[in-house]
């Protein structure tokens, strides 16, 4: 029930939303009102929790790092599916799998406890 009634008062308005329509067509949107400074805050804050997330990585040791890094692109790359990590470090990728699953459960451990 509350679908319905989020879908009647929506509370999520995306920056691409259009306010008003001018004559000609063209539209003004939400992103062409908001100031800059409010923009620049939400980057600050994705660059800052991203800073904390590249910390916490290199306090992984060994192949967990390793495989974070290649798998999430974290070291400027592409990130890499587990088949390609694996090929690259020369084991399984059920290794990888097991590798990764408990690297993100430690990095998870170390954002709660940083928090």
């Amino acid at each position: 029930m509350s679908f319905r009634r989020e879908r009647k008062a929506p509370s999520t308005l995306s920056m691409q939303d259009p306010i008003e329509t001018g004559k000609d067509g063209s539209s003004l949107t939400v992103i062409d009102v908001v100031p800059d400074e409010f923009i620049l805050d939400e980057d600050y804050e994705h660059r800052e929790e991203t800073q904390m997330l590249k910390q916490l990585v290199q306090q992984l040791q060994g192949r967990e790092r390793q495989v974070i890094l290649l798998r999430y692109g974290l070291s400027g790359q592409a990130p890499l599916t587990q088949q390609e990590v694996a090929d690259l470090l020369g084991i399984s990728r059920s290794y990888i799998s097991r590798i990764e699953k408990a690297a993100v459960e430690r990095l998870r451990q170390n954002i709660a406890a940083a928090q």
